[in-house]
């Protein structure tokens, strides 16, 4: 019953999300959150304001034996505990950590104790029914001691989207794990107090440790925001770059696509890659980096998903009755299942110069670090957005009281390339473009992004070229 409340949670939030489809832009919004304002208020699809805390809950999931043999996972242990919350905060909160320990064990209830294991990091996506979401950084070790045991995994919940950053936390806390738990709750204590920093800034911790005395732990954010939850590494390095184009022309549709891959960690980090893409738009479907195995079926879903699902799962998939997917292997960098058009949806002339481009980045690949990667490989993507889409702000007309209206018809009449207007035609009916574009007419504001920093630099480089 909890898988199926879980799954539930996710397509609710599809559906309300899927009345503003098709240029249906008059809809009421769902209630919710207030989104995040990243980087000169653009929209993000996880929360960030000055000041804010870095998580709201540790949790420890461990494995609990049951009556028949196999293994359940339990939450051992939540910091800081709630008290005194509203009927509905408490309802949500009941909801978060019901889903917590299957997200934590993904792959089963079917373990033996162990005596050795690599600690593995990676990390899930759980979407409220009103869009928003929440992070869960995990960490699953093999605590210190000896004989046989049971791993367990320590889950930082968030809504703060800073993969890097957390990474760092949890080093801190598997380091103090090894030694004592009760080490660990006055550093996670700290860091609850301490503020969550702006981009590029850095916040400092202290932290006590036996034999070791006091600490100071140094936590820096990326000064581009943009690219502080993503590494493009290991996407590159799994696939090449033609299919990892066709992939992007997928999601830029927002087809379903399923990754396959052994290792959590590889399959959180290649599906926020790909969700990376897609700057400045964001994915609003059912997303969900990691799939517990109870929760196969959610590759049935009718409506556009993106989700991660363990290889050994394989056979269950196939087994589903599924609609049109793109079936992705990363450990053979093949696709499985695919519509067949994939090569086809995107402007000829702009895929191969982002081909050109990936293959160079592969060239250069031993000489650049990773975040000379990451602004490599996301420079290229989002400038096919700024060639293609990138002129909506001079269709957009504005009334005495500050709306916008976005026309639609005159933005794609502008395109003289054939081939790119045949692409934005379909792309404008994607939730993703509504979406950006709701956000664009509410408020002038919205042009004031670094995507439209790099429409302006673009089209004035054009202006020079031309004259």
């Amino acid at each position: 019953m909890a898988g199926a409340g879980i799954v539930s949670f996710f397509r609710n939030s599809v559906r309300r999300r899927s009345a503003r489809r098709d240029g249906n832009r008059n809809a009421p919004p769902a209630e919710s959150k207030p989104e995040s304002v990243g980087k000169q208020g653009e929209r993000s699809p996880f929360c960030y304001s000055p000041g804010q805390f870095f998580f709201e809950y540790l949790v420890v999931v461990s494995l609990k034996k049951k009556s028949g043999g196999d293994y359940e996972p339990t939450i051992a242990y939540q910091f800081p505990k709630r008290e005194n919350l509203l009927r509905g905060q408490k309802e949500e909160e009941e909801r978060l950590l019901q889903a917590i320990p299957l997200f934590c064990f993904p792959d089963g209830n079917h373990w033996a104790p162990l005596t050795a294991y690599t600690s593995e990091t990676f990390s899930f996506v759980l979407t409220n029914v009103d869009g928003s979401r929440k992070i869960g950084y995990c960490r699953r070790l093999l605590p210190a001691g000896r004989g046989a045991r049971l791993p367990e995994v320590f889950c930082i919940i968030s809504c703060l989207g800073c993969f890097g950053l957390f990474s760092k936390i949890l080093d801190e806390v598997e380091k103090r794990r090894q030694i004592s738990m009760a080490v660990i709750y006055p550093f996670m204590q700290g860091l609850r107090e301490s503020p969550f920093p702006a981009p590029g800034k850095t916040v400092t911790i202290k932290s006590f440790i036996p034999d070791s005395g006091t600490e100071l732990i140094e936590l820096t954010r990326p000064l581009d925001s943009r690219l502080e939850h993503v590494e493009f590494q290991a996407l590159l390095q799994l696939l090449c770059p033609e299919k990892i184009l066709w992939l992007f022309a997928s999601a830029v549709l927002e087809r379903r696509i399923i990754f396959l891959a052994e290792e959590l960690s590889v399959l959180s980090q290649c599906i926020h890659a790909v969700a990376a893409l897609l700057y400045p738009f964001s994915w609003a479907h059912t997303y969900i980096p990691v799939v517990p195995e109870c929760l196969i079926d959610t590759v049935c879903c009718p409506t556009p998903f993106m989700v991660g699902v363990q290889k050994r799962c394989l056979e269950q998939v196939l087994d589903q009755p599924m609609e049109e997917v793109l079936l992705v292997d990363l450990c053979q960098g093949k696709f499985l299942k695919s519509v067949g058009d994939e090569d086809n949806i995107l402007p000829a002339k702009l895929q191969s110069e982002m081909l050109t481009s990936l293959k160079t980045h592969n060239s250069n690949n031993n000489v650049q670090t990773s975040e000379q990667v990451n602004a490599h490989v996301s420079s290229c993507f989002m400038q096919f957005f700024i060639k293609t889409v990138g002129h909506y702000t001079s269709h957009l007309k504005w009334n005495r009281s500050g709306q916008g209206t976005f026309e639609e018809k005159a933005f794609c009449r502008a395109i003289a390339s054939r081939s790119c207007r045949k692409f934005v035609k379909r792309f404008v009916r994607t939730q993703m473009f509504s979406l950006f574009i709701q956000e664009a007419e509410r408020s002038r504001m919205a042009q004031e992004g670094y995507f439209q920093q790099k429409v302006t630099e673009y089209q004035e480089q054009k202006k020079r070229r031309n004259s």
